[in-house]
């Protein structure tokens, strides 16, 4: 669940004249995409606009695999970003997302019987951030679903440290699963400078599981039963970092629904971060599950 996002993206920094491609992205779609493609029927909760645009995010979304059955469409603005690719991860967002229609998810928009029923829910940081009603429909769905699964996803443009801080105190009693970013979301969420600590943290707070991703270190998971790091899968290419996250995350929920142990899904997940860089924007290359499971092998795969 979450917002739905127009991109636009450059190969080169912005500029009067400067070619650009359209795609179609924003975290809740890339994780969406990802879960899809992992094997696990997935649907997507977001509103978008009620003309042809709308129309053609919602085609698009059909063609990842992903269920439109949630989908709503209202009167408001598309929100949009640019971004130009970058392999090294350093590139800088420009939003025009201020009052989207995406914002205005809330939680009359949560269909109880379908999230109670669901094998996991998925919600980030950034539809916390977003919008109050946003906010309080990610409450709503933690509070319904048997698996809850939280990024925190902290944008500092969209939120300060302290409020996504809370969000994810709140928040965390409730999760099967949180997955937080190291160093950066473990520093300014949870004030600790080791993936050890944070996933201590986070289970103190009452998370059941927590999946703390190092970059090229790997991913540290701990539960009351469990402490285990899952190495990182080398990318074979990399073309641009955005959605990485967003895949490591969905497929590792995908994956655990359809009942992988939790490190082989974090594998799984990683494999799949590690490929989508080699595509461009957030949906630009969204891997099978015979290409993940081939890459977390270390065998080639064709792109």
């Amino acid at each position: 669940m979450g917002e739905i996002l127009v991109e636009v993206a450059t190969d080169i920094p912005f500029g009067h004249g400067v070619p650009a491609q359209l795609g179609i992205s924003g975290d809740a779609l890339n994780v969406a995409a990802a879960a899809a493609a992992a094997g696990a029927r997935t649907g997507l909760l977001a509103i978008l606009p009620d003309d042809d645009l709308g129309k053609a995010i919602a085609a698009r979304i059909a063609e990842l695999g992903i269920a439109t059955d949630l989908l709503t469409f209202r009167p408001g603005q598309q929100g949009v970003y640019l971004v130009h690719s970058d392999p090294l991860g350093q590139r800088e967002f420009s939003y025009a997302r201020s009052g989207s229609v995406g914002s205005t998810l809330g939680p009359s928009d949560i269909d109880e019987s379908v999230f109670a029923s669901a094998g996991a829910v998925l919600a980030g940081g950034i539809a916390c951030a977003i919008s109050e009603s946003s906010r309080t429909a990610v409450f709503k769905a933690a509070s319904l679903a048997q698996r809850f699964i939280y990024d925190p996803n902290y944008r500092p443009r969209l939120t300060t440290a302290s409020a996504a801080a809370r969000a994810l105190a709140e928040l965390a009693p409730q999760a099967y699963l949180v997955t937080p970013s190291f160093p950066g979301e473990t520093s300014a969420l949870l004030g600790v400078s080791s993936a050890e600590a944070a996933a201590a943290k986070l289970l103190a707070m009452g998370a059941a599981g927590v999946a703390v991703t190092c970059g090229a270190e790997g991913v540290h998971l701990a539960s009351p039963e469990l402490s285990e790091w899952v190495p990182s899968v080398p990318a074979p290419a990399v073309v641009d970092q955005t959605g990485a996250g967003d895949a490591f995350v969905g497929t590792l929920a995908a994956r655990l629904v359809l009942g992988d142990p939790l490190p082989q899904a974090t594998r799984y997940g990683a494999a799949a971060a590690s490929l989508v860089v080699g595509g461009k924007g957030g949906t630009g290359f969204i891997p099978t599950f015979e290409q993940t499971t081939a890459h977390a092998e270390g065998q080639p795969v064709c792109a």
